[in-house]
């Protein structure tokens, strides 16, 4: 038996020795048919008759896309290409084109070339410059756009206008203006010295001002930011609202030179209910009825017996519809009727009921396409939406809205006086039907504006009797509006006179849902004052005026110290979709909703344009809350490097300049009379003009106060520094 199994054992070691050569002879059999099946049938006669087998490569010729490399395989059919060139996709062996002009990367879809393997973009069109972009791939098209940027012939071009005088560029081209602040003359008679704050012996302001030269060349003395009175005196002003802390001994009798009636509490507009020498902003019975704010149905109306028929918000002694409920107090016409029990709400003589503008004075009640709602209300006059829908809140009716914007202005192309010339405010003083931005004529009076001294108002003889280059009628007031150039907001527009957000356009940003009530807005000052009093969803209140160049500042104090969220402003409002938003958070902290996706709040002052897809509600909502890009959604402009939130009961000033015509940006915020933060020059096209407002996001009891906006067009002298840099690294 042992022997045996020894045998048993040889016999399988040579069984499995057998098995391992029939293998290999198989794998050597396979590779030669496989040689075989690779050489053509004339080479295989031709190997054979000689007596021996030369397979010829599937590699020669290259059976691959011109320049992909060929690799044998032992597979069929015998080779594999390598990867399709940068700029083609397929198989290696079969490889098309990529469009790469289907990412845009071009500064218009029409200046893009597309060749075999890559792109090319056309030069920037006349009036701009920009680097020349060419490429492959269409990963390389997606993260590089080429940016063309407006030429600035004010600067490059140094006889564009006369000496001293007002240039103004635009998109491709610019425009001559009048003298500047310190100059009289035109185009015409060139612009000459007159008097200026560096040129006097003496020097008339206070200390704490800082002189400026009117219009009419009179001295004009301003008191800095943290002070107030008439210029010539000035004193603290802790709250920053207009009116020193203590008592002013001005000559004239100035009434910012009388004391604060709220010293910690900004109230530019001093009311005072009770005339007891507080401010109603800081007095907590201001009424004086003996029953304090927070439980005083009539906080400015004497009240003790506190009746209130309609159980509304409001006592019957302050309710304008006392037997009707209607917590808002709205009163459209003014005449001290609530709307809610008032029969003609615009105060046409017409009544509600036949009313087609109910809410806007049209005593005519024209209606052009007849859809039931009159043209003075109507968001598509020509186009019948009785339903009104304005998705984007841009005034315009979602069924006449084409959201097709050449200029980037904010109006539609088919309602632009100005189509290709961004010209946000629309003013066209002769009515021409072509905006004054692009009319050469604006006053229609034969007199080309370069050379008319009275630009906007008819004065074909162009009398001018004290010779100092302004027409005898426009000598103070340019713009004809009857408010005189030294208090007008707008002296080169008869449509803007002075600061006022009375009528305003409320915008909610995140209409969804109700875990959060929409902003309550109470307008004081004769609108240069904005209230909001409740804890809620993001909301803009807007005023109706469009700019073109502007500069914007105001008070902002968070009058509580229990929250902790976002207050700000809003500048370039063209929709719900596309405006810039400067806005300030006191504490780090992530939104509580974490759907569509996480955002984290900073404790600091940011500058944001936004340009949603998806317009107002949670992706918009979350976006603003996020600190830093959003794509698709919001951009950060700039962030202030201090990381710092606002102080509670604390007033800070905010300076904003913006020239949309170049993208001209900068912010600048006080805390008393220090400057704290500074964005420099930011420079951004987004939004070529448009509205202004204020901003607020789940944060209650804010006060904007001392508003002022300023219609100016005129270029600050460190964008030209901020250019030549930028030339100088682009040339490096």
């Amino acid at each position: 038996l042992i022997i045996f199994n020894q045998i048993l054992g040889e016999l399988r070691q040579d069984i499995r020795e057998q098995v391992r050569q029939s293998v290999k002879e198989m794998a050597l059999i396979r590779n030669t048919i496989l040689e075989c099946q690779v050489c053509g049938s004339s080479d295989d006669s031709a190997s054979l008759s000689a007596g021996f087998h030369e397979p010829r490569s599937r590699c020669s010729p290259n059976p691959c896309y011109k320049g992909v490399s060929c690799m044998e395989s032992l597979h069929y059919p015998g080779y594999t290409c390598g990867s399709c060139p940068s700029g083609t996709t397929g198989n290696g062996t079969h490889c098309r084109d990529i469009n790469e002009c289907d990412a845009q990367p071009c500064f218009s879809p029409q200046a893009c070339v597309n060749t075999i393997g890559g792109f090319s973009c056309l030069p920037c069109p006349p009036g701009l410059w920009g680097a020349p972009l060419s490429g492959t791939g269409l990963d390389y098209a997606k993260t590089h756009k080429q940016d063309c940027v407006d030429i600035d012939e004010c600067v490059d071009l140094p006889d564009a206008c006369v000496p001293n005088s007002v240039c103004v560029n635009t998109v491709g081209s610019y425009k001559c203006g009048g003298c500047k602040p310190g100059f009289l003359g035109n185009q015409t008679s060139g612009c000459f010295p007159r008097k200026s704050c560096a040129a006097l012996t003496f020097n008339p302001c206070d200390s704490n001002a800082h002189c400026a030269m009117e219009r009419n060349g009179e001295v004009a003395c301003r008191c800095n930011v943290g002070w107030a009175g008439n210029g010539n005196t000035c004193g603290k002003d802790t709250d920053i609202d207009g009116y020193p802390d203590r008592s002013l001994p001005c000559i004239d009798n100035d009434k910012h030179c009388k004391q604060d009636n709220c010293v910690f509490t900004p109230n530019s507009g001093q009311e005072d209910a009770d005339n007891d020498g507080i401010g109603d902003q800081c007095d907590e019975d201001a009424d004086g009825d003996g029953i304090k704010n927070v439980e005083d149905n009539c906080r400015l109306v004497p009240n003790k017996d506190q009746q209130n028929s309609d159980s509304d918000s409001f006592g019957d002694a302050c309710d304008n519809c006392p037997n009707v409920p209607n917590s808002d107090q709205k009163d459209t016409d003014n005449n001290g009727q609530g709307d809610a029990c008032d029969q003609d709400i615009d105060g046409d003589g017409i009544p509600n009921v036949l009313d087609n503008c109910p809410k806007v004075p049209n005593p005519m009640q024209t209606d052009r396409d007849r859809d039931g709602v009159g043209d003075a209300c109507d968001s598509c006059p020509e186009l019948s939406n009785p339903m009104q829908t304005d998705v984007d809140n841009d005034l315009v009716g979602d069924v006449c809205d084409t959201n097709h914007d050449t200029d980037g202005d904010g109006h539609q192309d088919s309602r632009d006086n100005c189509p290709d010339i961004p010209n946000s405010s629309q003013l066209d003083s002769d009515n021409d039907g072509l905006g004054d931005d692009c009319d050469h004529d604006d006053d229609n009076d034969g007199i080309l504006d370069d050379h008319d001294n009275c630009r906007l108002i008819v004065n074909p003889n162009q009398k001018d009797s004290d010779v100092n280059g302004i027409g005898d009628v426009c000598e103070n007031d340019f713009d004809n509006d009857a408010v005189m150039d030294l208090i007008d907001v707008c002296p080169e527009s008869a449509e803007v006179t002075l600061t006022d957000f009375r009528a305003y356009q409320t915008v909610v940003l995140d209409p969804e849902g109700d875990a959060q009530i929409d902003p309550n807005w109470v307008v004081l000052n004769q609108g240069m004052e904005i209230v909001q009093t409740m804890n809620s969803d993001p909301g803009l209140a807007i005023g109706y005026t469009a700019f073109n160049g502007v500069d914007f500042e105001g008070t902002f104090h968070v009058n509580t110290v229990t929250d902790d969220d976002y207050a700000g402003f809003i500048f370039g409002y063209q929709d719900s979709s596309s405006f810039y938003v400067v806005m300030w958070k006191q504490t780090e902290q992530a939104y509580w909703q974490s759907i569509p996706f996480r955002a984290i709040a900073q404790p600091a002052l940011q500058l944001k344009a936004v340009k949603s897809r998806t317009g107002p509600g949670e992706f918009l909502r979350n976006a603003l809350w996020h600190t830093g890009d959003t794509p698709g959604e919001v951009k950060l402009l700039w962030k202030d490097p201090r990381n710092t939130g606002w102080k509670d009961k604390t007033s800070y000033r905010w300076q904003l300049s913006h020239r949309p015509q170049v993208g001209y940006i900068r912010v600048k915020l006080f805390e008393g009379t220090d400057m704290v933060a500074d964005s420099g020059v930011v420079i951004d096209t987004s939004m070529r003009g448009g509205r202004l407002g204020v901003f607020c996001f789940s944060q209650e009891n804010i006060i904007w106060s001392n508003l002022r906006y300023r219609c100016n067009d005129t270029v600050p002298e460190d964008f030209q520094a901020h250019r030549k840099q930028v030339l100088m690294h682009i040339q490096v």
